[in-house]
């Protein structure tokens, strides 16, 4: 199966900045990948025939076992992939409608953490970098 590209030919991806509210302070999940032993937003790789929107909310659940409803887009990141391609991942930010984690071949485990502590539980750069452009229009759900 052939996988869709972005624009300048990078392998292209889609992914997911899950937020909730606990004590009305907002959380983000966080999910941790063995293979990599890394801790990141979920995603993957666009399947043909799917928007990145799409891929997006599909890709979370099969990693988490979390339904989401997408609240808009937060960005896109660009790197180098573990194999040495340029990569683009683009995320919206999301809302479990449905289901509880479980973990799985990618995912062994899943943490809620507070946003404001976010960026010093994350592995990468590129995912801090991202972090950065939530937007939550200064919403106190909770």
């Amino acid at each position: 199966m052939t996988r869709p590209l972005a624009d300048g030919g990078e392998v292209w991806a889609a992914g997911g900045v899950v937020v909730r509210w606990k004590r009305r302070r907002p959380q983000v999940a966080l999910v941790h990948r063995p293979r990599r032993d890394d801790w990141t937003f979920p995603k993957g790789h666009l399947e043909a025939g799917e928007s990145p929107e799409q891929a997006a909310l599909r890709e979370v659940e099969e990693e988490t076992a979390l339904r989401c409803r997408s609240l808009g887009p937060v960005g896109r990141s660009r790197y180098v992939d573990h194999r040495g391609r340029p990569k683009v991942v683009d995320y919206w930010l999301m809302e479990v409608e449905a289901g509880s984690f479980a973990p799985n071949d990618e995912v062994d485990a899943l943490v809620w953490v507070d946003l404001a502590d976010a960026a010093d539980a994350l592995t990468y750069g590129v995912d801090r970098d991202l972090l950065a452009l939530v937007d939550l229009g200064g919403s106190t759900q909770g």
